[in-house]
């Protein structure tokens, strides 16, 4: 599994030039609810969203799963404990760089059931969490629309086009 990080010239040529191939997290608790937090970087800054992150190079997807739920929820998990729930494009008008350039995504999305509450939950991503009901997370605004995608009846790349 690659640890190394890119600089930030070279990420940023990566990001204009390149989809990046990430991982997407819908986890549910006992009671059904789904875990967002709250993004404090771009793309989606501002917006309540899945965990999840990108797959390093030379990083199988596998011990990308398990690295990404060690990351964001505290707990290292196996994919096999998650159900597939399919491929999804994201496409963004900014990145972690600011307005320039756009993001593209190409996401594996994969659901999980925890049933700890999660405390202490990082923040590096998020600046809050908070366990949302599927209808309520569907009718806010808050929430952002690709994730949002996740809970629809038509998901997957049928779902993924448009940007936002």
């Amino acid at each position: 599994m690659s640890s190394t990080y890119l600089s930030n010239d070279v990420f940023k040529l990566v990001v204009d030039n390149t989809p990046l191939i990430s991982l997407d997290l819908v986890v549910r608790n006992a009671s059904g609810q789904i875990l967002l937090g709250e993004r404090v970087n771009r793309p989606a800054q501002g917006y309540w969203f899945v965990p999840g992150g990108r797959i390093r190079k030379n990083e199988t997807i596998a011990d990308a799963f398990m690295r990404l739920t060690l990351d964001e929820l505290g707990v290292a998990l196996p994919i096999s404990s998650a159900r597939y729930l399919g491929l999804f494009e994201h496409f963004y008008s900014d990145s972690v760089f600011g307005n320039t350039p756009s993001t593209h995504y190409v996401v594996n999305a994969f659901e999980i059931s925890i049933d700890s509450n999660l405390t202490d939950l990082p923040n590096q991503q998020h600046s809050g969490y908070l366990w949302w009901g599927e209808s309520q997370l569907l009718d806010s605004k808050k929430v952002h629309v690709h994730s949002k995608w996740y809970f629809l009846k038509d998901n997957g790349i049928e779902c993924s086009k448009g940007s936002a």
